[in-house]
């Protein structure tokens, strides 16, 4: 792959929604997962989640246009505006017919969707919104901002569980080295903590049911571990080749350069034990990234809190790192707000180029009891200053999905 580079980050996250608190937030290991009292959650098996605050002081989006929009949408409108300002790009230069929006996310619209349905049930068909057709479908977010920029390039929103984002940044930057657009918006959103969408992920049976203590119960990696918290947010990012970043002297964060993706084919829910698929992902990535293992500095995990995830994890980068293994820092920072399903992709890819930029791993909270399988250094100590040149960043999906993107320093 040639190099992409990263010019634009917007983050929507519980840790914070302007990049230097999240970042400030994240080094220092700051939980921020605590029971959900949006709605009566109390009758599920799991009831705690990383919530979204302070999104309105964020927001230029209209009034109006909130009432025809779900949260996830509104989350993609202003996490992608914070991108464009932050990437510099003025649009009214841009051939925006060459300009794409390759987005992620599991659930789609659920908030909007759930409560026209109970209208629908209480009031009958005179009830229902007629924004309701647009407002809950996954592809909505897109839409939308394609709708408020004008945005007419070669665009796609991908479906792939918690694997989304990922698979929609590395599709992005496979798309530009194709030349199908001059810049793209890439990342995810997701919204889960609503009733239905709280209620799927529960029969899931992937969730922690430590309720009692919120703060400290998505531990991956841990003996313990039974499950990881959803979290709602957003992260989007602005794509473009290299030399057109450098040409218009815009900063560049960091440069993508190598993605794989695989799929176990084992369960409709687990992913393979082995960890021989989530293996091949990672070395197509490194190959098309034209890298050895033993130049991967650091590898932003998945981290699911599932036994399943973490061994199978843990097996796939000891099968391709060998003796390496065990000398590369591995941590997952979602244990710190909550895993953002189809979103977790596009915040792990802000987050991995922000330890680049500052060359400190993040660490990995709640790991008190290693499980003995799960023997890699998972940086449970806190942050870690080291120089990270080249990153890993992989995503798992449900049914056994794997995304693996590398990114370099620039």
């Amino acid at each position: 792959m040639n190099k992409i580079a990263i010019t634009g980050l917007g983050v929507i996250t519980p840790s914070g929604i302007d990049k230097r608190k999240f970042w400030s937030n994240i080094k220092a290991g700051r939980s921020v997962v605590e029971r959900i009292t949006r709605f009566d959650a109390q009758k599920y098996d799991s009831h705690i989640a990383g919530h979204v605050h302070e999104l309105d002081a964020y927001s230029n989006v209209s009034s109006r246009l909130l009432k025809k929009i779900d949260l996830f949408s509104h989350m993609a409108l202003v996490a992608s505006e914070m991108s464009i300002e932050d990437a510099g790009l003025d649009l009214k230069k841009e051939d925006l017919n060459r300009a794409g929006i390759f987005m992620g996310n599991a659930i789609g619209g659920w908030l909007y969707g759930e409560t026209e349905l109970r209208d629908l049930y209480i009031e009958g068909r005179e009830g229902v919104s007629p924004f309701m057709a647009s407002a809950w479908l996954p592809a909505a977010h897109q839409g939308q901002i394609s709708i408020h920029y004008g945005m007419k390039g070669y665009s796609k929103t991908i479906v792939s569980d918690r694997a989304s984002s990922l698979m929609a940044i590395g599709y992005g930057a496979k798309n530009l080295n194709r030349g199908k657009n001059d810049f793209i918006l890439a990342g995810g959103m997701e919204a889960p903590v609503t009733p239905y969408a709280l209620l799927c992920c529960n029969t899931s049976g992937v969730l922690t049911k430590k309720n009692e203590t919120p703060q400290t119960a998505y531990s991956p990696f841990d003996k313990n571990r039974d499950g990881l918290a959803i979290a709602e947010g957003a992260g989007v990012l602005v794509l473009e080749k290299e030399e057109r970043a450098k040409t218009r002297k815009a900063n560049i964060y960091a440069n993508i350069i190598g993605y794989g993706t695989t799929t176990d084919g084992v369960d409709r829910i687990n992913p393979a034990e082995d960890g021989v698929e989530l293996a091949s992902a990672i070395k197509i990535a490194l190959e098309d990234a034209q890298l050895e293992p033993s130049q991967i500095d650091y590898i932003c995990a998945d981290g699911a809190g599932t036994q399943i995830g973490d061994l199978s994890e843990t097996r796939a980068i000891k099968a391709v790192f060998n003796g390496n293994s065990k000398k590369i820092p591995v941590s997952a920072p979602k244990a710190i707000f909550g895993n953002m399903l189809g979103a977790s992709g596009s915040v792990d890819v802000a987050t991995t180029v922000l330890a680049m930029e500052h060359n400190i791993v993040p660490p990995t909270i709640n790991l008190t009891n290693p499980d003995p399988e799960c023997d890699l250094d998972y940086c449970s100590g806190g942050a870690q200053d080291k120089e990270i040149n080249n990153a890993l960043i992989i995503n798992r999906g449900r049914g056994g999905i794997n995304a693996v993107l590398v990114v370099q320093k620039a």
